[in-house]
Order: C-alpha cells, then sequence, then structure tokens
C-alpha cells in the first residue's frame, strides 16, 4: 500500500480524530455502549430482541459516510501490493486476534483507552506492538 505524503494534511487528521473521539464518547453516553466495531457486527449474528436496528444504522453509517464522501470529494487512488490470497490470511488473523483480544483496535484503542481500562491498555499495546514487529520483520528481515 502506498501513501500520497505531499497531500496528506495534519489538520484533517486532527480534525477526524476529534469526529472519531467525539463519535464514541457520544455513542457511550446517549446508548451506554462502546463504539467498537467488532462488538457492534458481532452482534447482529447473535441478534438480541430490539439490538439489531441501532446496530444495522451503525453498520450503514459507516458504509454510507464514505459514500457520500466520494459525492463531494474524488477518493485518493488505492494501490495494495499483495495478493487475494494474503489479503484473506491477513483478515483472517485480524479476525481471529480480534476475538481473542475480546475486541478490535476501536474499541479497546479508541473506547477502552479513554474509559481508562487497564485490559484496553494491554490489548493495546499487544496488538501495536505485534503490527510494529510484523513489519519490521516483513520489511527489514524478508525485505519484502
Amino acid at each position: 500500500m502506498t501513501i500520497a505524503w505531499n497531500v496528506f494534511t495534519p489538520w484533517t487528521a486532527l480534525i477526524g480524530g476529534m469526529l472519531i473521539g467525539l463519535a464514541a464518547a457520544m455513542f457511550a453516553l446517549l446508548n451506554g455502549r462502546v463504539a467498537g466495531i467488532s462488538g457492534v457486527l458481532g452482534g447482529l449474528f447473535k441478534p438480541t430482541r430490539g439490538d439489531i436496528g441501532w446496530r444495522l444504522a451503525f453498520i450503514g453509517g459507516l458504509v454510507g459516510a464514505s459514500l457520500v464522501y466520494r459525492l463531494f470529494a474524488t477518493l485518493p487512488a488505492v494501490q495494495i501490493d499483495a495478493s487475494y490470497a494474503a489479503l484473506v490470511v491477513a483478515g483472517l488473523l485480524v479476525g481471529v486476534g480480534t476475538r481473542y483480544g475480546s475486541g478490535c483496535t476501536s474499541g479497546h484503542g479508541v473506547c477502552g483507552l479513554s474509559r481508562l481500562s487497564p485490559r484496553s491498555l494491554v490489548a493495546t499495546l499487544s496488538f501495536m506492538g505485534a503490527g510494529f514487529a510484523t513489519v519490521f520483520v516483513v520489511r527489514h528481515l524478508f525485505g519484502i
């Protein structure tokens, strides 16, 4: 994957991060729930009565926001330098890690840390450390 660093603007990144934090805080305050994507999506596979609507709206908002953005701005070109097999394996590993970690990066990293959850701190340090180690090994030891 390549990033066009010449069009990266820290102000839009800052505003985007603030919007994510504000949305997560509002979601917790207004609904009493954590805005972790794996938990929201996972709840659709074992639904409880009266619980499906907000989950579908949440997922629909994630998808719909990018579609609305596309109407007003040009999406950046994305180039992924990996095979479909590698992407499938990576996706499955993320799913397994999410199950073992009892949550995803958004649940632990954004929502859990903001609530000062020790479990989320350990989870975030673990997945960030594993990510750093993986990039180091793949890029520097394997030279890929």
